[in-house]
């Protein structure tokens, strides 16, 4: 049986409708839940309104840089506009825009039904865990399911008007552009609040993690929404493009005949879009079991959602006459994200011995527990990192008997095997701020010790599985990335044939032009986290003295004096404002490198670039985001009463290590991958212009 691209097209589609229809049931559901505590109302209207002010102001700014790219793109791209076709050059710039507004959407949505859902599951956790637990898994199902519909639709519609896969690549470069800012600056809001929250209240105050006394409280928990929520939102919105528009450019340059090309191209969409099904019917079969293990419930919906994927996949494959061994790609790819979650899982669940090593090393003080965690942070790369290699490996041998060119497609469909329940993944990703929210909504609305147990311990689960959904998604950027660096190679060898010049089949790293490319492209996910990370710094430094301040100036805050209320939305604009000046410099510096180094050295340099980037960047990736979920269990394993204690040596020893943990984890690690997909991108849409105009090629 054979299915046509139309067939696919509007399969695509309708699965893509399903999911918004899936999201709006369970927002409408959400919305239903119970909410009659005025103090939780009040709380929860203020994180509503810091969020949206936030995004209204950074999508302002990142509006105006989008504009200037898209005249960029309109001019040169894929050819400067006076010697190509200009009707390519337009569908470029209008894919971009496209891109980037969807990408925008994702975070929008996100905050939307984050912002309702807190306080919900604050209020739903007085019945019981289960309630509760429910309503933040379905909040975050709502963004799941509305953004990689969001994501397949994108890709589809643009596909089908075009026929071309380099406009897919200007609408992935949109996506992770605006992500890649999104990521960056929310990322930078909601670890100044919240380093600045735990130094000042935990640390110097011994009061509680969400004590309404604290300024910087509500800063804290509009960071969850628009760093966790609406930043990895845009962020997973953009590595699913990414790895479609991979898969579709090296799928058009395969096969001896159209029907070969056009049989790859039906089998991404079908795959995407089969995987997209799949996370929802995960998603609605979600339930937490009669022992009440929120992690266990989390972790079962995605082992679900994997089998059911593989079993659709296969079906497919057999009915439509695919090739079998890009089945098999595919599910190695499904298979190692799988391991490389239980490898996170392994060392930042508080059940597990790295956890609680880290906590009892804290008994020691501050430098042990820096110490200890950046020690486990690196041995945990070794797993993931091996799995990534190994998935690349197995894929690429599996498909290379098929014919030239199916090795590397091989790997990109094993990518895209590692995204096919994206769906499920940003599920539980955005459950857990949306539970954080609610542990500080039940703690301000003094619902007692019995609601904040629970809400404790689905926030726990949340940092367990985030450190596991985020270990996912950088495996999955990983591989996305090595299927993008093939991208590159297809698009420059396009290039090549038609102006009658050399193919190129590899970069040899003894090739000087190579070596230098490597080196630069080593360097880059290093500096773009420091500069990062240095923003969080000298803004939580701000924030610290303005806590200080309210602490000094207003009069019976610090005692908790009945009707005296912190200046909150000091602390939000401080954050705000800083997060604002400091996204564009580290995004911008990755992108003008990368043009420097391909003008420089041309399509050779740009393969060592890419490929130095992609190992350093997965790397530092998997080593802060694992150590900063380590440190932030290891704090509330204390916080559970082991070790000594909340308000102990070895808690305040904890919140350091926390504190240091916070960016790496929420800042720089998770903005790593989306840095090296938007260089590896900027890379396939610049290989015509590399190849051409380069500094060596001038002089030689």
């Amino acid at each position: 049986m054979r299915i046509s691209e139309n067939g696919i097209f509007l399969l695509s589609i309708a699965v893509s409708l399903l999911s918004f229809g899936v999201a709006l049931f369970f927002y409408q559901w959400v919305k239903k839940q119970q909410a009659d505590n005025k103090r939780i109302a009040e709380v929860g209207g203020f994180i509503r309104k810091g969020s949206n002010i936030f995004l209204k102001r950074e999508y302002a700014i990142l509006a105006r840089f989008a504009g200037v790219i898209a005249i960029l793109i309109f001019l040169f791209l894929p050819e400067p506009i006076w010697s190509g076709d200009m009707k390519k050059n337009i569908t470029m710039a209008v894919a971009y825009i496209l891109g980037t507004a969807l990408s925008a959407l994702a975070g929008k949505v996100g905050i939307e039904v984050a912002t309702i859902a807190n306080m919900k599951a604050a209020e739903a956790a007085q019945k019981g865990i289960r309630p509760s637990f429910l309503v933040g898994f379905r909040g975050g199902a709502v963004m799941g399911m509305a953004v990689v519909g969001t994501s397949l639709l994108g890709v589809t519609v643009v596909y089908a008007l075009t026929g071309d896969a380099t406009a897919v690549l200007g609408f992935s470069f949109g996506a992770s552009s605006l992500a890649l800012f999104a990521k960056a600056g929310g990322g930078i809001f909601t670890k100044t609040a919240d380093v600045s929250a735990d130094l000042v209240g935990k640390v110097e105050l011994g009061i509680p993690e969400d004590d309404p006394r604290n300024p910087a409280v509500i800063a804290d928990n509009v960071g969850d929404n628009v760093g966790d929520v609406a930043g990895m939102g845009a962020d997973l919105f953009d590595s699913n493009v990414a790895a479609m528009a991979a898969a579709l450019v090296m799928a058009m340059n395969l096969g001896t005949t159209t029907a070969d090309k056009s049989s790859n191209i039906i089998m991404v969409f079908c795959y995407a879009a089969l995987g997209l099904l799949s996370s929802a019917i995960g998603v609605l079969s979600a339930r937490m079991g009669k022992k009440g293990d929120p992690t266990k419930a989390l972790n079962g919906s995605t082992y679900i959602t994997t089998v059911i994927f593989a079993v659709l996949t296969a079906a497919a494959t057999w009915l439509f006459g695919f090739e079998w061994r890009i089945w098999g790609a595919t599910a190695i790819g499904l298979l190692v994200g799988v391991i490389i979650g239980i490898a996170s899982d392994y060392f930042t669940n508080d059940n597990k011995k790295p956890v609680q090593f880290v906590a009892k090393a804290s008994k020691s003080g501050p430098a042990f527990t820096v110490l200890s965690g950046v020690s486990y942070g690196l041995l945990s790369v070794l797993p993931s990192m091996a799995g990534i290699a190994l998935s690349a490996l197995l894929a690429y041998n599996i498909c290379a008997p098929i014919g030239e060119g199916y090795a590397m497609f091989g790997i990109s469909m094993a990518a895209m095997g590692m995204l096919s329940i994206v769906g499920m993944i940003i599920s539980n990703d955005a459950y857990g701020p949306i539970v954080d929210n609610a542990r500080g909504l039940a703690e301000m609305g003094g619902l007692g010790d019995k609601v904040l147990e629970i809400t404790d311990e689905l926030d726990s689960a949340g940092n367990t599985v985030k450190a596991v959904t985020k270990g996912f998604a950088i495996g999955a950027a990983g591989l996305t990335i090595i299927a993008l660096l093939g991208a590159f190679m297809s698009e420059v060898n396009s290039a090549a044939g038609l102006k009658g010049l050399e193919k190129i089949t590899g970069f040899d790293i003894m090739n000087p032009l190579v070596f230098f490319g490597l080196l630069v492209g080593a360097a880059i996910p290093a500096v773009f986290s420091a500069m990062l990370m240095l923003g969080v710094d000298k803004n939580a430094q701000r924030m610290v003295a303005e806590i200080h301040r309210q602490f000094n100036e207003i009069l019976g805050l610090k005692e908790g004096k009945k009707g005296v209320v912190p200046e909150y939305e000091k602390c939000i604009d401080i954050a705000t404002t800083g997060a604002l000046k400091e996204l564009i410099p580290a995004g911008l510096m990755s992108i003008i490198v990368t043009l420097l180094v391909g003008f420089i050295g041309g399509v050779h340099a740009i393969g060592g670039f890419l490929t130095g980037n992609i190992v350093s960047g997965l790397l530092l990736a998997l080593f802060m985001s694992n150590s900063g979920g380590l440190w932030d269990n290891a704090k509330k394993f204390v916080e559970a009463g082991n070790e000594g204690g909340k308000g102990s040596d070895a808690h305040k020893a904890a919140v350091v290590g926390d504190t240091v943990g916070d960016p790496f984890k929420d800042t720089a690690g998770p903005s790593i991958n989306t840095q090296v997909t938007v260089v590896s991108l900027v890379s396939s849409i610049m290989a015509t212009l590399f190849l051409s105009f380069n500094l060596f090629r001038f002089f030689g």
